[in-house]
């Protein structure tokens, strides 16, 4: 799959729900209308949309949410799209809050996943409680143990806020390496009305590096994953930090991915709502249908995002959770 601009696309992210069991605060509103389960393409259809992308180049498919692991059989979906392997799926990965992983981390790594990213903004207890409103911080933890455990290869992904968790970089740094996982600072993103003001926690993450060097040796790193992170190696702990910087440093140009809403809402880009329904298309069956639909979506992808931190409204309506992480 080539877009517009020339751009192959062999990374899909994947959301199996829009739902969550946490409200973290920059993500969304604290009373959130969640989707009707008949609006959501079942697990069966979401499994032949992938083996199709699959069948067109798709090499790197991640599950994500909402919360992916509360979607009544996941685990299912899991086995269903490890078996894409054999048909030329390079990697299934996982992006999670953690909470629901001691119980399902060792079928998960059976399914044939072995890379999850967990999503964890601090390590204080308290702090962590008011960014999700109400979580808890220890059931993260154990989620991350269980996935260590059972094989899984952990990133921590920390959006990096001022004013908020802006002290804790070097310590959350040392907490990853001395659990074997690396960690990737993520720079907030304007996208869903939530009741705070984003613009009063923005932090550029140059500004991050800084804070960290002048604790830790950061070396250039020559690891890449599918994803934007750019990474560095950390001299005194052996593992890797990674910045994902959609604002102040751009990297659309090196876009390789679209997203799938649970509705089966395909977007070309995060930060616009250019779009085709797919789920529809698949339910008729009509021949070549689905294939002009994802043709149509590519040569109308966008080229960049146009994320504004400062401007009144976000980018999209639309929460994080909705689109897919």
């Amino acid at each position: 799959m080539i877009d517009a601009h020339g751009r192959t696309i062999d990374y899909v992210r994947i959301s199996v729900t829009d739902r969550c069991n946490l409200r973290c605060t920059y993500c969304m509103a604290e009373d959130m209308q969640f989707l009707p389960r008949r609006d959501l393409l079942t697990l069966e259809e979401i499994a032949d949309l992938a083996r199709h992308l699959v069948a067109r180049g798709v090499r790197r498919i991640r599950l994500t949410g909402g919360e992916p692991l509360v979607r009544r059989g996941f685990a299912g979906l899991a086995h269903m799209l490890g078996s894409l392997r054999s048909e030329g799926l390079g990697e299934l990965t996982l992006t999670t809050n953690g909470v629901l992983l001691p119980g399902m981390a060792g079928e998960l790594r059976r399914a044939g996943i072995e890379r999850i990213n967990v999503s964890m903004d601090t390590l204080d207890a308290e702090k962590f409680a008011a960014i999700t409103r109400g979580g808890n911080v220890g059931k993260v933890i154990a989620g991350i143990d269980a996935a260590r455990a059972a094989g899984m290869s952990v990133k921590i992904n920390m959006v990096a806020m001022r004013g908020v968790n802006d002290g804790e970089f070097a310590d959350m740094a040392r907490w990853c390496g001395a659990r074997g996982c690396d960690l990737s600072l993520i720079e907030t993103m304007p996208l869903g009305q939530v009741e705070g003001d984003r613009a009063d926690t923005y932090l550029p993450l140059a500004a991050a590096r800084d804070v960290l060097e002048r604790e830790l040796t950061l070396l250039p790193s020559l690891h890449r994953t599918g994803g934007p992170s750019r990474y560095f190696d950390i001299a005194e702990t052996g593992a890797r930090v990674g910045f994902i910087t959609p604002l102040s440093d751009n990297f659309c140009a090196s876009c390789n991915r679209i997203r799938i809403a649970a509705t089966g809402t395909v977007y070309g880009c995060l930060g616009h709502d250019q779009k085709v329904e797919l789920r529809d298309v698949m339910r008729t069956g009509t021949p070549g249908a689905l294939d002009e639909a994802l043709d149509q979506l590519l040569g109308g992808k966008p080229k960049r995002h146009d994320f504004d931190i400062a401007r009144a409204e976000p980018a999209t309506a639309r929460h994080m959770s909705v689109t897919g992480g």
